[in-house]
């Protein structure tokens, strides 16, 4: 038997609710880690960067083996004790490959592979069939297990669900359009995010020593963005939203990464400059006028993104 074909993930948009509901299909926004599914003999999970991040998450194996085999789209989350995901909480595990250390970290922080699309079953592709009866083929699949489940569909319009999930403290909702093909590693209109926050995908290139109950650590790390043209502009420090822990373990990743001179034009006298590898995400309240985030808030590592797909919206 052939090995099942390769698909790169389908982006959405930021964008506003459609104005025709009854084109569209809504689901949650969920705050994880994207992964395409190759369920065969065995399980292997993929980033949307391409990476091969099955080691990661032992429990999701037992999804294998099928028959026939398929491909799904998901994001994998984590809990918290109230019903929602959160991406901090996954920090921990992103990064990990040591088996006894995911052990011990599966036990505190179990992940579940929320699946909200089918791309191929058995031989076939599903890829150019309308969103709709992907679904309603995904959900004749009866996927669902201790750690893996197919998220349901969110009945009504628009507004009003949006509406719900700002009261619910969730991020956002997707809207998809019903008739859409699934499009592999574009970015499509057809499925447009509207969150409920405003974050930001930041290259870190440097960052500020701490002071106080910070000295010898990072105060604030240095962010920038690319611009039109793919050169990386300077958007300001962000220095809250850290744990002692994620202060650690940035400055054990950051270290090896210092270099003498930025990588953006920026006079900050006491940065230490580093090259531009590792990608990060905040939360922030608006842009200003000189293209900086105004109170940006620190999320976590990304390593699902590459830093040449980091931008600011506006460019």
């Amino acid at each position: 038997m052939t090995r099942l074909p390769h698909y790169a993930a389908m982006l959405a948009m930021a964008g506003a609710l459609p104005g025709d509901d009854d084109r569209w299909a809504y689901e949650v926004k969920f705050d994880g880690i994207r992964a395409i599914g190759y369920i065969d003999d065995d399980l292997r999970l993929v980033s949307r960067n391409d990476k091969d991040i099955t080691a990661a998450w032992p429990e999701l194996v037992d999804l294998a083996p099928a028959s026939p085999r398929f491909v799904v789209d998901g994001e994998i989350v984590a809990f918290t004790a109230d019903g929602r995901t959160s991406f901090e909480a996954l920090q921990p595990r992103m990064h990990q490959r040591n088996p006894a250390a995911i052990r011990a970290l599966r036990r505190t922080i179990p992940a579940t592979y929320l699946i909200f699309d089918l791309l191929h079953i058995g031989d076939r592709s599903l890829i150019d069939l309308p969103y709709q009866q992907r679904r309603q083929l995904l959900e004749q699949l009866g996927l669902r297990g201790p750690h893996w489940q197919v998220p349901p569909r969110l009945d009504g319009a628009g507004a009003d669900i949006l509406a719900e999930s700002k009261r619910l403290g969730l991020e956002g909702i997707l809207c998809k359009r019903s008739d859409s093909p699934y499009l592999p590693g574009r970015r499509s209109p057809l499925w447009t995010k509207v969150k409920n926050v405003r974050d930001q995908e930041v290259v870190i290139v440097g960052w500020r020593p701490g002071t106080g109950r910070r000295a010898g650590s990072i105060g604030s790390l240095l962010m920038a963005v690319n611009d039109n043209t793919g050169n990386l502009v300077y958007i300001g420090n962000v220095g809250t939203g850290f744990t002692q822990a994620t202060l650690t373990d940035l400055q054990s990743k950051l270290q090896p990464l210092q270099r003498n001179t930025p990588t953006v034009s920026a006079d900050i006298k006491d940065a230490i400059w580093v090259t531009p590898e590792l990608v990060g995400e905040v939360t922030f309240t608006e842009w200003t006028g000189d293209g900086r985030l105004r109170h940006p808030s620190w999320r976590g590592l990304r390593p699902d993104k590459s830093p040449n797909e980091v931008k600011a919206p506006f460019d």
